[in-house]
């Protein structure tokens, strides 16, 4: 019994990490169509008056609900982190014999004098230094319009090569006032951005630890 409780912690603590695994088509970032609506029709007299469509001087920018917006992602970010923690402390004490008329007292020749010192060192150092980039280009959908004019974006985009895929999926909240004439908005624009970019396939699967070793690196190993 204790072996079989042993090995199924091995196993949950291994399958900790395991999560759905990312899928293309996946409903969650499904391409947002806007709704048909039926045009009014209005009678101006004239044969090219179109009640919908846009201003002819106005930008082509994203504003409605299922526009494109292609998002430039130029995420680049640095983190360095240094500590250096030393303590000290050193301690004694002494205590002498006694005496009694002048004369230490003692037994069987041993006199009862006490000594005690003690020395207590620690000294610890941590470094830590990150960098990632990521660059590149997404076209996302508008999902949905906020009150205020903020656009919510969402979309993805799956490339497939010969062991795997690769992806880059991407969510957040753009300003219209921060796209460009050109329809596009840096990624370091985007509110509330989630942007992953990862692969499944031979390649991403080689780089995971299996589910023993991730079992002694969890915290579910004691030691």
């Amino acid at each position: 019994m204790r072996s079989l409780a042993v090995l199924t912690l091995m196993v949950l603590g291994g399958c900790a990490t395991y999560g759905p695994k990312p899928i293309p088509d996946d409903p969650d970032f499904a391409p947002v169509l806007p709704a048909f609506e039926e045009k009014p029709l209005v009678a101006t007299g004239s044969m090219y008056y179109d009640a919908g469509a846009r201003d002819l001087y106005a930008d082509r920018k994203a504003a409605r609900v299922g526009d494109i917006i292609t998002v430039m992602l130029e995420e680049s970010t640095s983190a360095k982190k240094s500590s250096t923690t030393e303590l000290k402390k050193k301690s004694a004490v002494d205590l002498p014999a006694p005496t009694v008329m002048g004369r230490p007292v003692t037994i069987n020749g041993n006199t009862l004098g006490i000594g005690i010192s003690g020395n207590n060192d620690f000294k610890g150092e941590s470094d830590a230094d990150q960098a990632n980039q990521l660059s590149g280009a997404i076209s996302v959908h508008v999902i949905r319009v906020l009150p205020n004019g903020t656009l919510m974006v969402r979309g993805e985009k799956w490339i497939t090569l010969n062991n795997g895929d690769e992806y880059v999926r991407l969510t957040g909240v753009v300003r219209q006032d921060d796209i460009t004439a050109d329809n596009t908005v840096s990624s370091t624009r985007v509110a509330n951005a989630r942007i992953q970019y990862s692969g499944t396939g031979a390649f991403a699967d080689v780089q995971k630890q299996g589910w023993l070793a991730r079992f002694f690196n969890s915290p579910l190993w004691p030691f």
